[in-house]
């Protein structure tokens, strides 16, 4: 199962990629790394029919924002699933991003466990 995440942190690269090492191991997921928005729908657009299974994007993005490529990705690949990840638990994102077909919405620091716990249920 291929997970894209995206985030214009490129920190972030190295959390996921020491976190899912096992899994990635084990030949359970494949990560692969977007860093914007504009970069996610670019990688989703040359592959037909997409080979990403999941999504896991920041919210707060400079150019396209998470909330912004969630919706393209649902319009578009809704088959894919999406969840959400934020330094900010604010209401109204999550409302949206629920609203919008996001599958689960994790807030920072992340929380691993979680994420994994939800992710391989998929897998």
């Amino acid at each position: 199962m291929k997970i894209m995440i995206v985030d214009d942190e490129t920190d972030v690269e190295i959390l996921f990629r020491q976190q899912f090492r096992k899994e990635v191991r084990d030949g359970i997921v494949e990560l692969c790394y977007a860093f914007s928005g504009e970069a996610a729908l670019n990688y989703l657009e040359k592959q037909n029919p997409p080979d990403v299974v999941y999504i896991l994007s920041d919210i707060n993005m400079p150019g396209i924002t998470g909330l912004e490529l969630l919706k393209t990705v649902k319009q578009k690949y809704p088959q894919i699933r999406v969840s959400m990840i934020t330094a900010y638990g604010d209401e109204q994102n999550f409302n949206t991003a629920m609203s919008t077909g996001a599958e689960q919405y994790f807030t920072k620091p992340i929380d691993f466990t979680r994420i994994k716990e939800h992710v391989l249920k998929v897998a």
